[in-house]
This record gives C-alpha cells, structure tokens and sequence, in this order.
C-alpha cells in the first residue's frame, strides 16, 4: 500500500504596520504607502483590488484622523497580506468613547457627510470594529482578493460583524 503524498505551498504572510500622525497629511500618506506596499508584494497600481484598497484605507484613515483623533497620538495603519488569497487592513485610534455609528447608518440624499463606513462596507468583504488594547480601537477590513483582478461594487451593503458598543 502506497500513500499519496500532496505538496503544499508554505503560506506566507506578509505585514506592513506604521504610525502616522493624526492629520489629513497622515491620512494621505498613509493610503500612498498602502498602495506602495501592496505593488511591492505583487498587486499592482490600477488593479480592482489595489482601487479597493485604496478607497478602504482613505476612509478609514480619515474617520481616524477627524473622529478618532487624541491631540498628540498617532494613529495605526497594519497590513496582513496571504499572498494571492486576502488582505487585511487594520487602522487603530486611541479615543475609544467615539466608535463607528451604525453599520448601516442613514445619510440625507443631499449630505455630503456619512458615506464612508457605505463604501467600506461595499468593497471590503467583511469588517468589524474591535477594541485595542490597552487603549482605543480598531476597524478592520478584509478583502478576498479576486483571482482574476476585477473586483465588483456589491449591490447590496452587508452590515458589520462583531459591532458592539456603538453610540
């Protein structure tokens, strides 16, 4: 009796995590050092998920800056990326008594305020806010990256998972 033997591929995880200062120029840097990071690991600019990524990490590090900001704290920008399977993207604040209205908030037809966590929530594949220790929070997003490059905008937006504590 013989045993068939399966080769595996060893995974490989690769992490990308910076601080940025809590301005609109941190937020900024930080969606272009993103995108830098992800074309070094092989996602190329101008590809559906590097676009998805980019308009993620723009909103979260936006929310960030203007509602998480503690004057004189940073805030967090952590990549994890399994090579061509996920990627995901954590951005952490230090204020923890503001945290993320509802997972489907409801924005006036003429507002130009409150989409941000609508497009998160439709382009990322799930997110969820999370406590962080010792202090603040986080919002992550994961995305399953497209074999194929394109990524479509899902009709209907899922609501959060694991969102407690929303005020």
């Amino acid at each position: 009796m013989t045993t068939q033997q399966t080769r595996q591929d060893p995974v490989t995880v690769r992490v990308f995590t910076q601080r940025f200062s809590s301005t609109p120029r941190g937020a900024r840097l930080a969606r272009r050092l993103a995108l830098h990071q992800l074309d070094r690991w092989g996602v190329p600019h101008g590809s559906a998920d590097s676009d998805a990524v980019a308009q993620i990490v723009a909103e979260l590090a936006a929310n960030a800056v203007t509602h998480g900001r503690v004057p004189g704290r940073d805030f967090e920008l952590a990549l994890s990326y399994r090579q061509g399977e996920s990627l995901r993207i954590d951005v952490s604040d230090t204020r923890t008594e503001r945290r993320p209205g509802p997972a489907r908030p409801v924005v006036a037809p003429l507002s130009d305020r409150g989409r941000g966590l609508l497009l998160v929530d439709a382009l990322a594949t799930r997110w969820e806010i999370l406590d962080r220790v010792p202090i603040g929070k986080t919002v992550r997003a994961e995305l399953d990256l497209s074999s194929t490059g394109t990524r479509h905008l899902r009709a209907g937006a899922r609501g959060a998972t694991g969102v407690t504590g929303v005020t």
